[in-house]
This record gives C-alpha cells, structure tokens and sequence, in this order.
C-alpha cells in the first residue's frame, strides 16, 4: 500500500510529539485505529510498546485535546540548518 519512503514518513510522524494523528489521516488516509495496526506491523515489538505508552492521552498528538495556542507541529529547533 505504502512505499518504503512513505512508510518511513508515517512512522516519523507518528513518533513525534507535536505532529497530530489528524495529520497522518490527512496525509496518508490513516485514521488512529488504522495508524496503531500499521505501527504494530511496522516497528519491533518492544518499540511498539513504548510508542503506545508513550503517546497514550497525549494532548499534542490528538487536535481536539491540543491547546489552541500551538500553531506549530514541531519542535521550533527541528528543522535549523547547522
């Protein structure tokens, strides 16, 4: 379905912080049911587990909870030239 460069991408957004699920389905047509299953296939066991953990009830990763006042869906250093 997805390329291996796609599937890079998906699996980056979806590990970042400020990148909302609500993107990845804008993107990519992947709803948060469908991202879970696709991550679980797509990413070690043990590395599952902890991206579960890790984004259970964040607020930045779902617009809905997200508080209005972040306009930006990353890092304000991630994307600095060195």
């Amino acid at each position: 379905m997805f390329n291996a460069q796609q599937q890079s991408r998906i699996i980056e957004m979806a590990w970042e912080d400020r990148t909302p699920f609500e993107a990845i389905e804008q993107l990519y047509g992947l709803n948060y049911s469908q991202l879970v299953v696709f991550m679980s296939q797509n990413i070690a066991s043990g590395s599952f587990k902890v991206w579960r953990k890790r984004h259970a009830g964040r607020k930045t990763k779902h617009l809905k909870l997200r508080d209005p006042a972040i306009m930006r869906s990353h890092c304000k250093t991630q994307y600095k030239q060195r």
